[in-house]
């Protein structure tokens, strides 16, 4: 089975999912590889008998929607990111949650995986931020679509190499040793809340004053799927909320109710028109 059978059964079958090529060019090797391992257990030689055997059987369609999911994620990822939301970002959010007497900073990591991001949001506070902002509690919804992810993001141990990108003293003070993994310590967890959601369909309740979305909507998601989510991640921001997108990511050109921020980090607001 050469990796060109692959492409082409890829870009025949993305589409049908609401997933664009252009997002899995650099990723297909990893999912070619579910897929062939899904074949075998199928009995299946060729890409073209999957083919017809997607055709046939329209349950498989979710597990090859399941084999699309990457999930690529370490802490403190994206650093310039994350300083700039210690820096300027997250200050400039909780003063105005002050001038509205709130006294928590709501956030959401929206396709979370296995919760380094979320978590980091919370390293961040408690080592950075929340000195300067005593008042104020942080409160995070993680979401993902994937319960194992999920599951993995709630026993909160994570490899060395995942932690390479944090400041040391997070580290140290952040989690315990327990054997080759890293442990976070339960009261870093307590704020974090996990939730199994795709959110192609469905999104929290709650409005936030910060999103975080990247590296999955505007990568992989098609032009209208990912005008439908967008939509929904404006109408979940409170008036003035910042939404972080990929810093490789960009917002369609057509106006979906943000105004850029800092788009080279691909920060933006909610418009103050919406």
């Amino acid at each position: 089975m050469s990796d060109r059978d692959c492409i082409d059964l890829l870009r025949w079958a993305l589409p049908r999912l609401q997933l664009r090529w252009a997002g899995f060019r650099k990723v297909r090797r990893q999912v070619c590889r579910r897929i062939r391992r899904r074949m075998h257990d199928l009995g299946l030689v060729e890409m073209r008998a999957y083919r017809t055997y997607l055709e046939t059987h329209p349950d498989e369609w979710s597990r090859l929607d399941h084999f699309c999911r990457i999930p690529i994620s370490r802490f403190y990822r994206d650093r310039g990111v994350f300083d700039r939301l210690a820096e300027t970002v997250i200050p400039s959010l909780s003063r105005a949650l002050l001038r509205r007497d709130r006294r928590e900073l709501r956030c959401w990591s929206a396709g979370c995986a296995s919760g380094e991001e979320p978590y980091t949001l919370r390293l961040m506070w408690a080592f950075r931020l929340q000195r300067w902002f005593p008042d104020i509690g942080l409160g995070v919804v993680a979401t993902d679509a994937d319960a194992n992810l999920l599951r993995r993001a709630e026993r909160a141990c994570y490899a060395a190499s995942s932690l390479k990108e944090l400041p040391p003293e997070w580290v140290d003070r952040g989690f315990s040793r327990q054997g080759a993994l890293f442990g976070l310590r339960p009261e870093l967890r307590s704020s974090v809340a996990f939730r199994l959601q795709n959110i192609r369909v469905a999104s929290p309740a709650e409005r936030f004053d910060l999103i975080l979305c990247r590296n999955l909507v505007l990568t992989y998601f098609d032009e209208t799927l990912q005008r439908q989510v967008l939509s929904r991640l404006r109408d979940r921001l409170m008036p003035g909320g910042v939404l972080v997108i990929g810093s490789h990511e960009s917002l369609p050109s057509e106006d979906l109710g943000f105004a850029a921020r800092e788009s080279r980090l691909g920060i933006y607001e909610r418009a103050a028109c919406r």
